[in-house]
């Protein structure tokens, strides 16, 4: 005769399955994490070809663009008056760069869950809802100032260590939380500490950055 199971081996039995999906989910997330970074690069990777061809078509200067938060803080470009009344007629890295990509998902990091503030002037606002890409239309931001100086690559002093084009917010790639602009400093920085970003550099090689080797791109002068 065939016996059944007892409920004491039935519990055994969920126990160890348990256990195994404790130990496994955090492996998944991780792998599934890192498969998005991964795209998410690869997408830099395209915006930086599509940059380059559009360099063939206007004497090697990089993009004539503004990112999102240029628009939403022109204050930001105090310093330049002349380019900050400009920004309003000036077009996204997204728009400009259509004419050269096949998509626009190009623009989009799949780990992109939105932010709050702008992580390098805390605490200005940048709200994207539910994520960057569905409120700006891009993931990413530029480091405008090439576009100020009407730089080209030869004109670059090191353009592989260059921050171009990168991760609007640090926490989708890393592990310190979304930042807040109820943030004191102390907790903004910790959570920084944590933060990864995907970068296209001006010689257009893309890489994941910890937000201090983003920083010491950032201080390369042009």
């Amino acid at each position: 005769m065939r016996r059944g199971f007892t409920l004491i081996e039935l519990l055994v039995v969920i126990a160890i399955i348990a256990v195994i999906a404790a130990i496994l989910f955090p492996v998944f997330t991780k792998a599934k994490g890192a498969a998005k970074s991964t795209a998410c690069v690869s997408n830099l990777r395209q915006c930086g070809m599509a940059m380059l061809i559009y360099m063939g078509d206007n004497d090697d200067l990089f993009p004539y663009a503004i990112d999102d938060s240029d628009r939403l803080h022109p204050e930001q470009w105090s310093a330049f008056p002349q380019f900050q009344d400009a920004i309003p007629n000036i077009p996204t890295m997204q728009v400009t760069l259509a004419p050269y990509v096949k998509s626009k998902e190009i623009f989009h990091c799949p780990a992109d869950t939105g932010s709050l503030v702008l992580d390098d002037h805390f605490p200005l606002s940048y709200v994207g809802t539910p994520s960057d890409f569905a409120t700006f239309g891009s993931s990413y931001l530029y480091r405008t100032e090439i576009c100020v100086s009407a730089k080209t690559q030869t004109m670059l002093q090191e353009p592989s260590a260059v921050n171009l084009y990168f991760d609007a917010a640090g926490h989708w790639h890393g592990s310190g939380g979304e930042a807040s602009p109820s943030d004191d400093l102390s907790t903004f920085a910790n959570r920084l500490g944590a933060d990864r970003y995907n970068t296209v550099f001006a010689d257009m090689h893309a890489k994941s950055l910890s937000e201090g080797q983003l920083q010491q791109a950032w201080n390369t002068p042009l």
